[in-house]
């Protein structure tokens, strides 16, 4: 799968996203709640659980060679708008006593052949 075909980021973005679950699950051994929870004013990639804490999962995806890091692409807008999302997500389920963090998982895939070349795992990112 190559850059110019038409919807590669959108492609690209939904394995990383299946990756990261996976990755979450088998190796860190967190709980999938759900995965792409939307409401009117967002989206939150995965809501898992990390023994008794909620986390609130960002997954970014990128190509190499890849011009940038994925982890600076979180800027303080994403981040408060994700900070936002979480607290209605806790409301709505009523967990707002719960304990919650922010977590941020990083693929890079060779661009080529899409194989996963790397998977950084940010626990408590901001």
């Amino acid at each position: 799968m190559k850059r110019d075909i038409p919807g590669y980021k959108k492609k690209l973005g939904a394995l990383g996203e299946k990756i990261a679950g996976e990755y979450l699950q088998e190796v860190e051994g967190y709980r999938i709640i759900t995965r792409n929870y939307t409401c009117s004013f967002g989206e939150i990639d995965i809501v898992a659980a990390d023994k008794s804490t909620i986390v609130f999962v960002e997954v970014r995806s990128g190509s190499i060679p890849f011009a940038g890091f994925a982890e600076e692409s979180i800027g303080f807008r994403k981040q408060k708008k994700l900070k936002q999302l979480a607290s209605y997500y806790l409301k709505e389920k009523g967990l707002n006593g719960c304990l919650s963090r922010f977590d941020v998982v990083i693929l890079l895939f060779e661009r080529e052949n899409l194989v996963v070349r790397e998977i950084k795992l940010f626990k408590n990112a901001f």
